[in-house]
């Protein structure tokens, strides 16, 4: 727990028996996101207690669907998600069965999820369940996506969607962080290029784009970022999420197919088995096209693969690549168990 204040400014501390206490700055717990919003509103969801006719300004008076606060909320505002009442005792938490659409006339705002933990079980859920639509899609600027699940079982919409085209609608500014994300894809299961958990449209135009601290999980690819017909996207971050490592079910983990991504960052991550979905890809990533970056700080399940234009993970020479686990700084070839640049 970190960044505790109470409306003074001061050091809230154990044991805290002057509460209850109203945080005047952002608050970290447990890797989670809360805080304080300022100029905006907060609105509240609980799936089993809340009703919609409530105005879901409390707890007490919550809507019982997350569109339902979305669509009544502004800019700059949070919504906040409790988990449902789990019944089912089968393995999958009661989700929220439904398809989210954040506009563009909502930039700003945030959905944070209550949870218990970076777990399926612990966070609050998205399934849907059919249809080939984004579990959530993004259209407006500045948002925070905290503490959520997704799973698309039975979906071919993937996860989350920035929808962006630079006119009518601008996923730019996008943190997606504490996310847990399950069994997402596109239109086919082997074939990460046509979505996944987090994707970037095919517009492209999305800068400034932070994906950090999440789960994946049997994901056919887990952060997909889509050709781009208008800017490159610039400034997309990517650190410390733990990949899909289900090798049978992922056919990329990170796939960049655009004519263009300026400064993709792929830092601190954790990659597992090496995809083997018996797909397209069968790769960790497939970076395409004109990309740069950096590929620094990551760990590797699978020793002996080659990275380059012609290796087992096609990263280009544009993307700069440093302190990985078992990484060599030869240019080709290499021992078994050394993970090498390929010319």
């Amino acid at each position: 727990m970190e960044g505790l204040r109470n409306i003074s400014g001061g050091t809230a501390c154990p044991p805290y028996s002057r509460g209850p206490y109203v945080w005047d700055q952002h608050v970290t717990m447990s890797a989670g996101v809360s805080g304080a919003n300022i100029p905006g509103k907060c609105w509240y969801v609980d799936g089993t207690n809340g009703a919609a006719a409530n105005d879901g300004k409390s707890w007490t008076r919550s809507v019982n669907t997350i569109q339902g606060a979305i669509d009544l909320a502004g800019s700059d505002d949070i919504v906040y998600v409790a988990p449902k009442l789990i019944t089912d005792l089968t393995g999958d938490p009661t989700s929220y069965a439904e398809v989210l659409t954040i506009g563009a006339d909502t930039p700003g705002l945030s959905i944070i999820g209550v949870s218990r933990g970076r777990t399926q079980g612990g966070l609050p859920q998205v399934k849907m369940g059919s249809g080939s639509t984004a579990l959530l899609t993004l259209r407006a600027p500045g948002c925070l996506i905290a503490n959520m699940g997704f799973n698309g079982a039975g979906s071919t919409g993937g996860g989350i969607l920035l929808d962006d085209d630079a006119s009518t609608k601008d996923a730019s500014g996008t943190t997606i962080t504490g996310c847990h994300f399950k069994n997402c894809k596109g239109a086919t299961a082997t074939n990460a290029a046509t979505g996944g958990a987090v994707q970037l449209g095919a517009n492209g135009h999305s800068w400034q784009v932070l994906i950090s601290g999440n789960r994946f999980y049997k994901n056919v690819g887990d952060v997909v970022l889509l050709g781009t017909s208008i800017a490159a996207p610039q400034d997309i971050v990517i650190e410390h999420n733990m990949f899909s490592g289900y090798a049978a079910h992922t056919d990329c983990n990170i796939y960049a197919g655009g004519s263009g991504f300026s400064s993709v960052k792929i830092d601190s991550n954790v990659f597992g088995q090496v995809p083997a979905v018996g797909g397209t890809n069968d790769k960790y990533m497939k970076l395409t096209g004109s990309l740069s970056g950096t590929l620094t700080n990551n760990v590797f399940g699978s020793n002996g693969r080659t990275f380059g234009a012609t290796g087992d993970e096609l990263v280009p020479v544009t993307v700069f690549m440093a302190h990985n686990f078992q990484e060599e700084t030869t240019v080709a070839g290499g021992a078994t168990g050394e993970i090498v640049r390929t010319a």
